[in-house]
Parts: C-alpha cells; sequence; structure tokens
C-alpha cells in the first residue's frame, strides 16, 4: 500500500509540473518582445550598450535599447500581442514587460489588446495607461502629443496628483511634459489613417475595424454638424500650429486637418493633428 500512495503521489508531482511549466513559460515571455518589422537603420543595444544592427525574429530582452535612424522604421511584437511601431529617430525600451514601456525620443504607434495584461508608456514628464487601445505618442524634451485611434485611455503626470486627462478616440492631448495636461481636441482618424506611415508603412493593425468604426463615427457626427473641419494643422514634428487654406490641407503630406465641434471653434485652445512620423 505505501508503494502504491508514492507512486500516486510521484505522478500527480510530475502533473502538476507539467502544467505549470507553461505558465512560468508563458510569464517570463511578456518580458520579452520580438523584433517583427525592419525599414532602414534599426539597432539593438543591451545593459552594456553594445548596439547591433536587428534582424527579424532578433529577441528583445528587459532594458534593451530599440533605436531607429533617420528615415527608418521598426516594430517589437510581445507574447500578448502588444504591437509597438516605432518612427524615424525614435528611442525605445521597456521593463516588466509591456507595464513600463518607455519612450526616450521620438514616437512610437501602440496597439494593445484588451485580452493583454495592459500596458504603460512614459515619455519624459508623462505617461499613459493605453491597455485595450490603439494610440500614438510622440515626445521631444519640450514637447509631447498623445492621440488616441480606437479605445480609450489616460494620459497623467506622475508625481502630480490630480493632472490625468481620459483622452477618447479621436482626441489628442499635447503640450509641454513639464506643464499641466491640457483638455484633449479632436483630430480627424480618416486623414490620419491615408497619411501617418505607421499605418502606410505597415501590415493592417489587429484593430484596424476598431479604427475604421471610430472614423466612421466622426463622419457621421460631420454630417451632422457635431465635428467640423478647420484649416488648423500641424506640419512635420512638433507642436507649431499652421492655418493653412484647405486645399492645401488635403494636398500636403504628413499632417491631417483637426476637427472641433463648431461652437467651440473660437474659444477652443489652438489645436491641429499630430506629426504624421
Amino acid at each position: 500500500m505505501n508503494r502504491q500512495l508514492c507512486l500516486i503521489v510521484l505522478i500527480a508531482i510530475i502533473a502538476s509540473l507539467a502544467m505549470s511549466s507553461p505558465c512560468r513559460l508563458d510569464a517570463a515571455s511578456t518580458n520579452e518582445a520580438r523584433v517583427t518589422r525592419v525599414e532602414n537603420h534599426v539597432q539593438l543595444a543591451d545593459s552594456k550598450k553594445t548596439a547591433r544592427r536587428a534582424l527579424i525574429n532578433d529577441i528583445v530582452h528587459e532594458e534593451s535599447i530599440v533605436r531607429t535612424g533617420n528615415g527608418s522604421r521598426g516594430e517589437v511584437t510581445f507574447s500578448d500581442e502588444t504591437v509597438v511601431r516605432l518612427g524615424a529617430h525614435t528611442v525605445f525600451d521597456f521593463n516588466h514587460g509591456t507595464r513600463g514601456l518607455n519612450l526616450g525620443e521620438g514616437a512610437v504607434l501602440v496597439q494593445a489588446p484588451k485580452e493583454a495584461n495592459g500596458a504603460t508608456i512614459h515619455a519624459g514628464g508623462v505617461a499613459a495607461a493605453v491597455g485595450g487601445s490603439t494610440v500614438m505618442i510622440e515626445y521631444h524634451p519640450g514637447f509631447y502629443k498623445f492621440l488616441v485611434l480606437e479605445g480609450t485611455a489616460r494620459t497623467y503626470r506622475p508625481g502630480h496628483l490630480g493632472d490625468s486627462v481620459l483622452v477618447r478616440p479621436g482626441q489628442m492631448v499635447f503640450g509641454n511634459p513639464e506643464s499641466a495636461l491640457s483638455d484633449p481636441v479632436d483630430v480627424d482618424i480618416e486623414r490620419f489613417m491615408k497619411t501617418s506611415r505607421f499605418i502606410t508603412d505597415f501590415p493592417p493593425l489587429h484593430s484596424v475595424k476598431l479604427i475604421l468604426a471610430e472614423s466612421q463615427k466622426q463622419q457621421r457626427e460631420k454630417s451632422t454638424k457635431a465635428l467640423a473641419d478647420t484649416n488648423l494643422v500641424i506640419f512635420g514634428g512638433g507642436t507649431q500650429v499652421s492655418v493653412t487654406d484647405q486645399g492645401e490641407a488635403d494636398t500636403a503630406d504628413h499632417k491631417t486637418a483637426a476637427l472641433v465641434p463648431p461652437h467651440r471653434v473660437q474659444t477652443l485652445r489652438p489645436n491641429a493633428a499630430p506629426a504624421l512620423p
């Protein structure tokens, strides 16, 4: 009887290990990402700052730095299907998996599915909780832009209690990361999808249907005059707002016409769509 009991216990232990091992592997893999897109000059640097050229399917470990050069693009994908796309002149790393995404400089698009464990991105003095949403964030010393394409996200300034803004689809917050957050303004999702290299230079996002649904919602709001096109745009990087005629706004590359509720046109702070990296 004792030998039979020991055999039963041994079988139970083996079965338990077989079931628990994949879970541990999955948990570890969330702290890694895989390179899924490389265009031109994309580098990986380890904790010792030793840099090498990034290749498709390279594993990106915690605190490794992904850096893109002039005219370059990159993409990394986590095991929970969170996708981070990097624009040119961008420095990116992470710790604690998607819970600690860090944008040192440049611009990224982040698509974090609802089924994922959540994602938080830090950029200078601002941060954003972006789980279950698709967002773009651009950061350089002195300015940032944060745009939501689908889902909702919250941007905030760590260490500044109450300085937090809920950003909905088709809205953007931008300004100086060392100053209080601005109120969100509306931007044209359709134009972003047609002109942003985060979209045109990459395969379709898993969230593309959700983004298009939000774009169609904006178009319905425009048809009912709840939203209206303006001639306020941002050309290239930065946050400088330009006033231009509609024809120029329709033909220029890498910009988006802004949308604002008509009754707020005269009172809304300067606004425009983000630069499109």
